[in-house]
């Protein structure tokens, strides 16, 4: 039996851009079949999570024009689970919120907090960590955060650097550091104490309200006004009011920097945050070729390295093209370097400007 002192906060607000022409302000990446598997990314999350906690107790934290994606793609939802922000304001604000809702409805709650996009393949092993996380958090003081081992000196995730004096499988963290340079990257890896920072935190509901309470005490005020009327037909209007009035601060900068009662644990599973195209291509299966392919049916000369996807399994011939993104929508058709994939956001900036924002 699934402990119902477990809870998770899926976030699921973001759009995803850097996955343009799929992923819109209307329709992101999350609510998209991205690895071609037959489910969504939201989907796949929330099936993971429900191996280790109750499905009543997974929450959604999205935007509020998301509302009818999410009931859509998980349709067993209450509206009770659906918290909808009717500003963005990152992930401090929403969090707080969130977790003060869930300590009204349960004091004894222990929470994960977890992107909805990113790509876990042994889901035993994750839900092996978070238990163990939960079960540390329930008898200690403790901000816990799953921390991923560098296979290379990545510089587009920020690191953890962890006191590796102790022997124990949950290290206490020295200190947070921002996304390196390459230099920097190599550094942090041949030292051996640093973890990439995969935005998934664990913790006991008591222990993250008092973080907040500690180090973003108006944050917090702004939020304890509203505990009266929380998981009541009143919470509406007073977040519709309220919200707007938020600080815009990540839950990293606003607790987890702040606080000295951090732990990690280095994940026993592979993970990827599939921010870009290039991270997707990483994780699919290649073709003969060395092409990722998805919803498309191919014929390639001389053609290596690319990532293929259609919305609607055309026939795609490609001849001469190495490490290039080829992306078809209805209405865009994305040809472009893989090397120069951080870039699609300016790029969509252009597509905007010149051909209307409805095509992002």
């Amino acid at each position: 039996m699934k402990n119902k002192n477990y809870y998770a906060i899926l976030m699921a607000g973001g759009v995803g851009s850097r996955f343009w022409p799929v992923s819109t302000e209307e329709f992101p990446k999350q609510f998209h079949d991205m690895l071609g598997t037959g489910e969504t990314l939201i989907q796949k999350t929330f099936n993971r999570l429900t191996r280790l906690i109750p499905e009543e107790n997974i929450f959604i934290l999205t935007n509020a024009r998301y509302n009818d994606l999410v009931l859509e793609q998980l349709p067993n939802l209450t509206t009770r689970q659906v918290i909808l922000e009717p500003a963005m304001r990152n992930t401090a604000p929403c969090i707080l919120y969130a977790s003060l809702k869930i300590q009204k409805e349960n004091e004894d709650a222990s929470i994960i907090v977890a992107p909805s996009d990113h790509w876990i393949e042994d889901e035993a092993a994750f839900s092996k960590n978070v238990e163990q996380a939960f079960t540390y958090c329930a008898k200690n003081d403790a901000l816990m955060t799953l921390g991923i081992t560098p296979t290379f000196p990545n510089t587009g995730y920020g690191y953890i650097e962890f006191d590796n004096t102790s022997a124990e499988a949950i290290k206490s963290v020295n200190q947070f550091r921002e996304k390196p340079d390459y230099n920097t990257a190599k550094s942090f890896i041949s030292q051996g104490n640093f973890l990439w920072n995969a935005g998934i935190f664990m913790w006991h509901v008591k222990s993250v309200v008092e973080a907040f309470k500690k180090n973003q005490p108006a944050l917090y005020a702004l939020f304890e006004k509203g505990i009266s009327v929380y998981n009541t037909a009143l919470e509406d209007d007073f977040i519709l009011e309220t919200y707007p009035k938020a600080e815009n601060i990540s839950v990293d900068y606003a607790i987890m920097e702040k606080s000295n009662n951090v732990f990690v644990i280095a994940a026993d599973f592979d993970w990827n945050d599939l921010g870009t195209w290039g991270n997707l291509y990483d994780k699919l299966d290649k073709d003969a070729t060395g092409n990722a392919v998805v919803n498309a049916r191919t014929i390639t000369e001389e053609t290596s390295g690319n990532m293929i996807r259609t919305s609607e399994n055309k026939v795609v011939v490609v001849d001469g093209l190495k490490d290039y993104i080829i992306v078809d929508n209805a209405e865009v058709l994305l040809i472009y370097p893989k090397s120069k994939e951080q870039n699609i956001k300016e790029v969509l900036k252009k597509v905007k400007a010149t051909y209307g924002n409805h095509l992002g």
